[in-house]
């Protein structure tokens, strides 16, 4: 690197680092109970799913990103719901600038600045000022989602020519102001700026541009296209007949599957399928690829079902419909499973039916070598039911559970029941375990079995005074269960509006629950409704409810 370079970084870096510093300022207050807008958070960072996805909107999706991103934060069991909650050190702003670096470089490349910044300087442009002002204006309508103001126009138009000076190359000037507005706030932030509300003036709502930037996050998983952003300039999104007309148009896209399968990817937590590992000696089966295999599956069962069929989301629990490919089918036990992917029906005689008998659930919330029907009963409980399990005491003893070769007791239902002689441990066990012990046909890595050191496996299990035999009945309880879909409605809710829930937005989440069930249960009509519905662009100044907030909880080795 020449010195001419290193100063013109410097000059960058140093804009950067006065964006950084405000972002850790600004969003460092976000959420907090003691602020007098804690309810609403002014600021949401991107998720590293959302960031790649912008990148790849605004500029191609043939432009690679490399680096290590901020870690996102899981809040209620939702990482939509901690987006509220973090902030940016000062080493995650030096992580997202040599990000925002390779970005840059590769947009002025000679493989695609003609592509992408479609002018360069010229006799009636010498030092290329006109063609900067129409490259970043245009490109920071896309990366702030809103225009940019006066002053920062002008900033990108005189930092990319002092740049160029330095550098004595035009295009590179225009990588180092690129590399300041892609780690600048307003980009690695959505903002809530708020008006007054045009239906109600005694009220506040979010202005048209933070309007446009919270829908297509919520339906599409990404950064507002160009008509939607023409919506919010025309101010044509802050009527209701402008936004049910987005709204629908939105969610007539094959885009909204995206959307769709970023919120289930949220809720089920199944991020962790990416880097989940079992012992090789036990399940030699589950490679290092059936992880990410199993997520797969399960997001594209879901879309499929719910979003391509507009089923009932109930039906997930009972269905033996399933996206399978051949990947996955040495831990089925399928011979004949297809090559690519598709989805089969499974036969009545199939002791797997519904989401939870698939690999991701079953594997996920299990042991490296063991399976754990606590684990998977309080994952029920807390995904599926939002209800919240406490930690286990530190000091307990949970050698008897993990001696899987005791010979007095053979079978995981046996040695569990040997453990519970502390009352303290038995008030969580009676949660989670008589269903978590239902799926225990099912090992660590999710194979199915009869049978557990030559003793039949007892699958029999309860939720509440519902009792059942096995999986299928599981899997019907839950479908039965209300909570099962309330639950869902308040999480679809707060991961839309990306924080916890209100205390006064009770009466918003019961609402969308009678609309959800009103549907039939339909996923696209809860996404509409939210979306459509005033309360999700009001400004509020009232805390989050104490409930969902203490859902999330480590998960412990019982």
């Amino acid at each position: 690197m020449n010195d001419k370079t290193s100063k013109a970084i410097r000059i960058g870096s140093a804009v950067t680092a006065l964006c950084a510093v405000g972002a850790i300022l600004l969003a460092g207050t976000a959420g907090r109970a003691d602020q007098p807008e804690a309810g609403v958070p002014k600021l949401r960072r991107l998720t590293e799913a959302q960031y790649r996805a912008t990148i790849a909107d605004i500029f191609g999706p043939d432009i690679k990103i490399s680096g290590r991103f901020e870690p996102d934060l899981r809040v209620g069991g939702l990482l939509a719901a901690g987006t509220s909650a973090v902030s940016l050190t000062p080493s995650g702003a030096e992580q997202y600038e040599q990000i925002a670096r390779g970005i840059a470089e590769q947009v002025v490349d000679k493989s695609h600045r003609d592509r992408l910044i479609t002018c360069q300087p010229g006799p009636t442009d010498p030092n290329g000022a006109a063609c900067a002002e129409s490259f970043f204006d245009r490109v920071g309508l896309r990366l702030y989602r809103r225009p940019l103001s006066p002053t920062e126009s002008r900033l990108a138009v005189s930092q990319t020519l002092a740049s160029a000076r330095t550098l004595n190359d035009f295009h590179a000037g225009v990588a180092v102001m690129l590399t300041t507005m892609l780690s600048d706030l307003p980009f690695l932030f959505q903002m809530d700026r708020v008006v007054a509300d045009p239906a109600h003036r005694s009220a506040q709502t979010l202005d048209a541009w933070s309007r446009a930037s919270k829908l297509s996050y919520f339906l599409w998983n990404s950064t507002p296209d160009e008509e939607l952003l023409n919506t919010a300039r025309d101010g044509s999104l802050m009527t209701q007949a402008g936004l049910a007309q987005q709204v629908g148009r939105l969610m007539a896209s094959p885009r909204f599957e995206t959307g769709v399968t970023a919120f289930f990817d949220d809720f089920l937590q199944l991020e962790g399928m990416m880097s989940l590992s079992k012992d090789s000696l036990i399940y030699p089966a589950f490679r290092s690829s059936a992880g990410p295999a199993a997520r797969e599956q399960t997001l594209r069962t879901i879309v499929t079902l719910l979003a391509r069929e507009n089923g009932d989301y109930r039906d997930l629990f009972t269905t033996r419909r399933v996206a399978m490919n051949r990947q996955l089918s040495p831990l089925y036990r399928m011979p004949y499973a297809p090559r690519d992917w598709s989805v089969i029906t499974l036969p009545d005689s199939d002791p797997r039916v519904g989401l939870l008998t698939q690999i991701s659930f079953l594997a996920l919330h299990s042991h490296e070598g063991r399976s754990s029907p606590t684990l998977r009963g309080k994952a029920l409980r807390e995904v599926l039911m939002c209800e919240h399990i406490p930690t286990p005491p530190a000091n307990v003893n949970f050698t008897i559970v993990q001696d899987t070769s005791n010979p007095s007791l053979r079978t995981t239902r046996e040695r569990l029941k040997a453990h519970l002689d502390d009352e303290e441990c038995a008030s969580c066990h009676k949660l989670t375990d008589p269903m978590g012990l239902t799926l225990d046909s099912f090992d660590g890595a999710g194979q199915f079995r009869a049978s557990e050191n030559g003793m039949a496996i007892d699958t029999s299990g309860s939720l509440g005074n519902v009792s059942f035999p096995d999986a299928a009945g599981l899997g019907k309880a839950l479908h039965d269960s209300p909570q099962v879909t309330q639950c869902l409605a308040q999480s679809a809710w707060r991961y839309a509006v990306g924080r916890e829930a209100l205390a006064s937005e009770e009466p918003v989440t019961a609402a969308l629950h009678n609309g959800f069930a009103q549907s039939g249960f339909r996923i696209r009509a809860l996404f509409r409704q939210i979306a459509t519905d005033p309360h999700f662009f009001a400004a509020t100044s009232r805390v989050p409810t104490r409930t969902t907030a203490a859902r999330h909880s480590a998960r412990k080795s019982s």
